[in-house]
């Protein structure tokens, strides 16, 4: 059962990934992967948020492992980081994978900490 439901959040977090990326695409002419960045510093900061809620129960199987895990993407990043090191975008690979992993950690934290917060408040 618990695969079923990480699946399904993984179904739902690669087509939200997949749609997100194009509709970001749309409006992103430049060599800064926008896409990418801005799909993973959301899922950091929504990581966060569902971390702080509960990490042990089926939402955060769902949601967490699932969707947040389908929906972000090392592995996409590492490759933009790496191409436009190849296609001597030096300063925008510098920038991209510093800011990404700054602002992925400040994202997480802020969601974390936000929505704990939050919890004490109510």
């Amino acid at each position: 059962m618990i695969y079923i439901i990480v699946g399904i959040g993984g179904i739902l977090g690669s087509i939200a990934r997949y749609s997100a990326g194009k509709l970001i695409g749309k409006y992103n002419s430049s060599a800064f992967p926008w896409a990418t960045f801005l799909i993973n510093i959301l899922g950091a900061l929504l990581l966060g948020v569902v971390s702080a809620l509960n990490p042990n129960n089926l939402l955060y199987l769902l949601v967490g492992e699932g969707f947040l895990g389908a929906f972000t993407t090392f592995s996409t990043f590492m490759y933009e980081g790496v191409s436009l090191i190849k296609n001597d975008k030096y300063l925008n690979a510098a920038l991209y994978i510093g800011i990404t992993v700054i602002l992925g950690i400040a994202g997480f934290g802020l969601g974390y900490f936000g929505m704990k917060n939050i919890l004490f408040l109510l």
